[in-house]
């Protein structure tokens, strides 16, 4: 089971390796949900997102065999960029395994921090390259059904703990679970009475549904335009720890996610992904909750939105 300490030993490791992101205040938002609230800009983190964390934590914790072997990923977004970024930054040869009809913005920037990636016909597919090359003795390096992947994401929590001691509501997306699992574990083992709330889009939403089964259940296909929340499928780990440290899960619309997003970069001058926003729009469906005496946090995990892409979402769900 994840804890504090493995956590506080990840801070540890990855000291110096990346940079802390702020945490700020927004006045508009504040008077809007009638309390404070701030928001945890780890979209400014290095490669884009909150990545980088868990994926220095895994890598640091391999042996020198292992690195001289080289690490294997599976992914269409941000953490491809995390693994690549931190790989390199530590001399790991790492191979990156996409599907080909990833977003050019996410294979360009992979291929920029120096991983060799591999464009496959689709995501099962890309997932069996990774199991040939985790057969030849590269190591598997998660999106989040790992402890040391999630304890290095907690690290965010721990940011968010000595920012904003008092907090008293927490939002934060969920792909696969390891953010969520990592921060939750952090703050409620500081904070028991924080109110932790995951939130999902409709089409990415494979906790929910994890929820509602018991167990761990293969979405039918991921239709959210919040393409970084889109994992096939949550794990036994991270499903188990949103049961136990998780009040609630929240799943809201694309057309929420992008209003939202559209609100936070006219008012608050910072461009974030739907998978991010949605943070946002799942308080604004809550906000009638709020007393004067609370302090909100949204933790903005990702920017890795294209411009293009950016305006598309905007003239498809908002110029009616």
């Amino acid at each position: 089971m994840l804890t504090l300490e493995h956590i506080c030993q990840a801070r540890y490791r990855l000291h110096g390796l990346l940079p802390r992101t702020p945490l700020i205040s927004s006045e508009t938002l504040s008077k809007r949900f009638g309390c404070r609230v701030s928001l945890k800009l780890e979209c400014l983190q290095k490669t884009g997102s909150f990545k980088p964390r868990g994926a220095f934590n895994k890598m640091l914790s391999l042996s020198d065999d292992e690195r001289h072997r080289g690490v294997v990923a599976v992914s269409g977004g941000n953490h491809a960029q995390g693994v690549a970024f931190a790989a390199r930054r530590l001399g790991i040869p790492a191979i990156i395994c996409m599907p080909g009809s990833t977003p050019a913005n996410y294979v360009d920037a992979t291929r920029g921090y120096g991983a060799d990636v591999r464009l496959t016909s689709c995501i099962a597919s890309a997932f069996a390259e990774v199991d040939c090359l985790a057969d030849q003795g590269r190591t598997r390096v998660h999106p989040f059904d790992d402890p040391l992947i999630a304890a290095g994401q907690g690290t965010v929590g721990l940011e968010i703990l000595d920012d904003a001691p008092d907090l008293t509501h927490i939002y934060v997306s969920i792909g696969g679970g390891g953010l969520i699992s990592g921060v939750a574990t952090a703050i409620r083992s500081v904070r028991p009475g924080v109110r932790v709330v995951g939130v999902e889009t409709h089409g990415a939403d494979a906790m929910t549904r994890a929820l509602t089964a018991g167990r761990p259940v293969e979405m039918p296909a991921i239709t959210s335009i919040a393409r970084t929340l889109g994992a096939p499928k949550v794990s036994d780990f991270t499903l188990e720890t949103v049961r136990r440290l998780v009040e609630e899960v929240v799943v809201v619309e694309d057309a929420e996610a992008v209003s939202a997003g559209c609100l936070l970069l006219e008012r608050v001058k910072v461009l974030t992904e739907p998978a991010a926003s949605c943070c946002l729009a799942a308080a604004e469906r809550q906000r009638a909750r709020f007393t004067p005496a609370d302090h909100i946090v949204l933790l903005l995990c990702g920017g890795n939105v294209s411009a293009a892409d950016f305006c598309g979402f905007r003239q498809r769900f908002l110029s009616a």
